[in-house]
């Protein structure tokens, strides 16, 4: 077994101003990406069909030019086409908020039979029913970051560590969902459910460092580097198993498990910056000036 080496930070050469200046940078940045996409598309991210409504074909690769034929078959353009290479299968999505996707999916049906493409399968999701995913998804998110919340309220009753904790795990949350819509990763069902795997990383490392802090004796910055080098080794192991998980996925063909690994590792990347930047410097604020006044 390899021990992780985790270098240790000289966290007195800076001031709380330096220690917080990156990551409210970084967050600062993710949430004008979002907020201009907002402005752009009308929805912070890039939403999959469970979430927008309309229709799925998958087209077999018989040979010859497949996406060149796919881009002449249809009278509309697709709003997305990937392959899936271990299958020989081709994704084709048309999004339709406004339509009824059972009369769409007949009509690109036919056009794609008209074209001499092979269509294995059709998938179709009504703009209701995705209306309704995205509200459940999003309440879904929204209640378990409350949840929480509230738990880590009454885990240390004190405000300043409670707040670094929740911001934390907040810009957790924001700066991935920034790099999904920079990478083109949509938003559906699987990467909820990576988001919500998120704020389970980041409250674990920020409950490990309180913790250290403020329950354990000893000078805060030898808890700090006790915290520093279970947290660190902690996450950076989780980071290496997602990275491997979206490499390993991403050669055959799993777009869902690659998403899903990029995700998380974008977010235990942003954790261990939020913790041991932001989480620190709050930390040393209180314990060091909010305590006294």
């Amino acid at each position: 077994m390899v021990a992780i080496e985790v270098p240790e930070v000289n966290y007195t050469e800076y001031s709380n101003r330096q220690l917080v200046a990156v990551p409210l940078a970084v967050l600062v940045l993710a949430l004008a990406i979002i907020g201009g996409w907002y402005l752009v598309t009308g929805a912070p991210a890039n939403l999959g069909l469970e979430f927008t409504g309309g229709v799925e074909l998958r087209i077999a690769d018989d040979g010859g030019d497949v996406e060149q034929q796919i881009e002449t078959a249809f009278e509309r353009q697709p709003d997305s086409v990937r392959s899936i290479p271990g299958d020989d299968v081709y994704v084709v999505t048309f999004r339709a908020a406004d339509e009824d996707p059972g009369g769409l999916a007949e009509d690109l049906s036919t056009q794609a039979d008209e074209a001499g493409l092979s269509t294995s399968a059709i998938d179709q999701v009504s703009p209701s029913f995705a209306s309704d995913t995205a509200r459940t998804a999003v309440f879904g998110v929204a209640l378990a970051f409350l949840g929480m919340s509230v738990l880590v309220f009454a885990l240390f009753r004190t405000f300043v560590p409670s707040v670094a904790v929740v911001a934390s795990a907040f810009s957790d949350l924001v700066i991935p969902i920034a790099v999904m819509n920079l990478l083109g990763i949509q938003m559906t069902l699987g990467t909820i459910a990576a988001l919500l795997m998120i704020i389970g990383y980041s409250v674990d490392s920020d409950i490990l460092l309180n913790n250290s802090v403020l329950r354990r004796t000893g000078d805060f910055y030898e808890s700090v580097r006790r915290a520093t080098r279970t947290g660190v080794t902690m996450t950076l192991t989780s980071m290496a198993a997602m990275i491997v998980m979206a490499i390993v996925a991403a050669l055959f063909g799993v777009d869902l498990l690659r998403n899903i690994g990029i995700i998380l590792s974008v977010g235990l990347c942003a954790d261990l910056m939020n913790t041991y930047l932001l989480n620190v410097s709050l930390l040393r604020w209180y314990k060091f000036e909010g305590v006294k006044r």
